[in-house]
């Protein structure tokens, strides 16, 4: 039986001791390749670098840091890289909470995300981080069981799973199957001033809801359970506004 190949990404970096972490923690599941970024891109989403070249050093045996975004990581892991198509990509152990909107500005995700584009099933992990040094060991855990069933099962076209676990998470809290819920930010830019005394803008505030509704992502993790959810790269479409345009007519009107 051929064993597993599995590429780990990230977006905090290479050096992050999570994704040292969780590599290690994978390698009982299979082979393990490694291409991460050679610095945090945390917040870049699905961003892909077409106009400047892309840097990749061999940090080590089948680890990899490269100096794109991780949707590039995972891009060249997979055309370039891995000696064949693997079998799941795993992208974490992101340093805090990637939950309900988070998803759409997560590098985390969009590296697992990139998988799908040539058919391969991925999984996203990030620790809802508390007080403290965080721990991610727990975590590692999880997502190390979670990508097990992934292997053996295999997942729905195009779907990744998105694991949230909490900082106080000890194995036996359980592990929820849930939606996206809502998570509010304090929308905020802070003026301030350059040693030369030029003006920059600092934007993003702190979380100000977290969405506690039962099966909620947000809920599970209110309640120190680790959550899993299931999300698509399709968008939705809205069916059900589409009609009614004055523009879906041929001619002109006026007013």
């Amino acid at each position: 039986m051929t064993q597993a190949l599995i590429l780990v990404s990230n977006d905090d970096g290479f050096e992050s001791r999570a994704l040292q972490l969780l590599a290690d923690s994978l390698e009982a599941l299979g082979e393990v390749w490694v291409v991460a970024p050679d610095r945090p891109r945390s917040g870049v989403s699905r961003m892909i670098t077409l106009h400047k070249p892309l840097r990749l050093r061999e940090r080590s045996t089948r680890r990899f840091a490269c100096s794109g975004t991780p949707t590039d990581c995972v891009y060249i892991a997979l055309e370039h890289v891995l000696p064949r198509l693997p079998d799941l990509v795993v992208s974490g152990i992101n340093y805090g909470a990637n939950l309900g909107v988070d998803v759409t500005y997560s590098g985390t995700v969009a590296a697992a995300f990139e998988g799908l584009q040539l058919g391969v099933p991925g999984v996203a992990a990030s620790l809802v981080h508390g007080e403290g040094r965080p721990d991610f060991e727990e975590a590692a855990a999880v997502v190390t069981r979670v990508s097990a069933d992934v292997l053996r099962r295999g997942l729905p076209e195009r779907t990744v799973l998105n694991i949230n676990v909490p900082q106080s998470y000890r194995r036996g809290n359980g592990i929820e199957v849930t939606r996206l819920g809502h998570r509010g930010y304090k929308r905020l830019v802070e003026v301030r001033q350059d040693p030369r005394g030029y003006d920059y803008c600092w934007i993003g505030g702190p979380a100000l809801e977290l969405d506690d509704t039962p099966g909620t992502d947000g809920w599970a993790v209110g309640l120190g359970r680790a959550s899993v959810t299931p999300i698509c790269l399709d968008l939705d479409t809205r069916h059900e506004i589409v009609g009614g345009w004055d523009f879906l007519n041929d001619t002109e009107t006026t007013t």
